[in-house]
């Protein structure tokens, strides 16, 4: 059966302490997070590909894969390029705080650590990189998406569509300009484990679009050959109009 997807944001924790670990699941499941745990450097490297996740949490001293060389290994995957990373560590000098920040961490937090302060350093990170996640509203080309009040608008209009395509428009309007593979839109919208067909994107594309687009107004979804979409209006938003 295919699992339904779960809008809550997606932490994978890297954490080989198993009361760390499970302290730190247990407080970040009440505050709202879905969670994933892996207990070493090399398994939640695997985690981390194989799945698209909202933030990953990385303790910097793992068995067989350190932390910084997973978020170095991160930090060049376009995949994963652009998904925030708090580092956790016992290194508390400047040194090795900058070591970490320079690798491509978002943000670092020293052992030990309050729960509620690593709650509040993940919603800051949230608030900087995914700010629906965050309640706040998203706006690009005249298209306003409220994700607190699930109301999308273009223009000042006021927008009718299903659940599946406000989540497809809300992962385009986080990520504008920027092209997704059917492959990662069914992983990011449907869930990395639903048992959906590839052309079943298309279908919900063409919905979207439906939805979006009054007569006269320009297309904003791109659509690009053998690659995927992107949200992308054009600067002269006349050179592609619907048909």
């Amino acid at each position: 059966m295919a699992r339904q997807r779960d809008d809550r944001p997606l932490v994978l924790l890297i954490e080989d302490d198993p009361a760390i670990a499970e302290l730190v699941r247990y407080n970040l499941e009440n505050a709202g997070f879905a969670m994933a745990l892996a207990f070493d450097g090399e398994e939640g490297m695997l985690q981390a590909c194989e799945r698209a996740h909202d933030l990953i949490i990385i303790d910097w001293m793992l068995p067989h894969l350190s932390g910084i060389e997973i978020c170095r290994r991160l930090r060049r995957r376009p995949e994963t390029r652009n998904t925030p990373i708090i580092m956790l560590t016992a290194r508390g000098e400047e040194a090795d705080r900058i070591r970490g920040l320079e690798t491509g961490a978002d943000d670092y937090l020293t052992k030990p650590f309050s729960p509620r302060e690593l709650i509040a350093r993940i919603q800051a990170v949230l608030r900087r990189v995914r700010p629906a996640l965050s309640g706040e509203e998203l706006e690009y080309a005249g298209i306003r998406l409220d994700p607190v009040r699930h109301r999308v608008e273009r223009d000042g209009r006021t927008l009718k569509m299903g659940p599946t395509e406000y989540r497809l428009l809300r992962h385009f309007m986080e990520h504008p300009g920027r092209v997704f593979s059917r492959e990662q839109l069914l992983d990011a919208v449907w869930g990395h484990d639903a048992d959906v067909e590839i052309r079943t994107v298309d279908v919900h594309i063409r919905r979207l679009r439906k939805a979006l687009i009054a007569p006269g107004e320009a297309d904003p979804i791109r659509t690009v050959r053998a690659a995927g979409y992107a949200l992308d209006m054009p600067s002269d938003p006349s050179l592609r109009k619907k048909a």
